[in-house]
């Protein structure tokens, strides 16, 4: 399984950027797709993720901010961030999850850069 991300970039605070992964390959037994951040200095650590039947969970620090959305057909996750803080500002990184065997699969990283 390949993933791609996109959509990484500079954004003021309290602006709005929208993240893409594409999921390619060997796809079948792929159950939770999501977003893990990491900031310089910091573990990496959960943002949101959705199930192929559309349950999701987010951190609380992104609750009411961000929004996860997946397009099963296009094998695509989303990540519409809104109203960024300058503690957004990080590495975000795709990931992919088989239930069965269980596997964890990562995408290379986009970098969102939040100023003040």
């Amino acid at each position: 399984v390949q993933l791609q991300a996109y959509g990484g970039g500079l954004v003021q605070a309290g602006g709005s950027l929208r993240l893409s992964c594409a999921a390619s390959g060997n796809i079948f037994g792929i159950n939770v797709m999501g977003w893990h951040h990491q900031a310089p200095g910091k573990q990496r650590e959960l943002v949101a993720s959705i199930t192929s039947g559309g349950t999701t969970t987010y951190a609380d620090s992104v609750k009411g901010r961000f929004t996860i959305s997946r397009d099963n057909a296009k094998n695509t996750v989303y990540l519409q961030m809104n109203t960024l803080k300058p503690d957004d500002t990080a590495v975000y990184y795709c990931k992919a999850v088989r239930i069965y065997p269980r596997f964890e699969y990562w995408g290379q990283g986009t970098l969102v850069t939040v100023s003040s």
